[in-house]
């Protein structure tokens, strides 16, 4: 078991939201924005400090979260997020992340993640071995996993094709899979439908930031 004190999250929020047609980290969503219930969730478990990775309107996203967030939040750039995959925005983030045991990794457009979920994974948490611990949903493999410290420089070494699921298929002997009950795990918001099944489906699910 790992207390959630000793985790960190790392939040990726650098894309150009091109399949939605608006601004994902920025749209309403239960009288917040999407980015904010994102890191509600987070907090909601008990993370303390949690790496957001910019981008695209950068600025725009740090000056809304400034005024609700303090030191709890650190903001990390992908300069290069118009040209570049997701892997790079990890690595932009793990350098501005403080050393901790392990971090929550979770894209910024799945705000419905349930506490629960978090927590159970903290519960499962191996002490004597580094883990990659997954949910899993109907035996599928979904977020937020939470990886290893230890993996740090594994990841910002990596070079090859493939992302992150080719490291992970690297360390295969590492990885656990935790079972979940939450739609939350598979919700991303990508387009506009996702926007308004996420509305109707989740509408009433809040989280406290504190």
């Amino acid at each position: 078991m790992l207390g959630a004190s000793s985790a960190c999250g790392l939040i990726l929020a650098a894309g150009l939201s091109s399949r939605m047609g608006d601004f994902k980290p920025l749209m309403p969503f239960r009288g917040k924005t999407l980015i904010e219930s994102t890191i509600d969730s987070m907090l909601a478990a008990g993370v303390k400090q949690i790496v957001i990775v910019l981008g695209y309107r950068g600025n725009d996203i740090e000056s809304i979260l400034r005024l609700h967030y303090g030191r709890e939040i650190i903001y990390a750039r992908n300069p290069h997020y118009e040209t570049t995959d997701m892997l790079t925005s990890i690595k932009y983030g793990l350098c501005s992340m403080p050393q901790c045991k392990a971090f929550f990794l979770l894209p910024g457009d799945m705000p419905v993640v349930r506490k629960g979920t978090f927590l159970k994974l903290l519960k499962a948490w191996p002490a004597d071995r580094p883990s990659v611990l997954f949910p899993t949903l109907e035996g599928y493999r979904k977020h937020p996993p939470l990886i290893d410290y230890r993996f740090r420089n594994l990841i910002l070494e990596f070079k090859g094709e493939g992302g992150l699921r080719q490291i992970w298929k690297l360390q295969e002997d590492s990885i656990i899979h935790v079972p979940v009950d939450d739609d939350g795990v598979w919700m991303d918001v990508d387009t506009m439908e996702d926007y308004e099944v996420c509305i109707s489906r989740f509408a009433r699910l809040t989280f406290n930031r504190r």
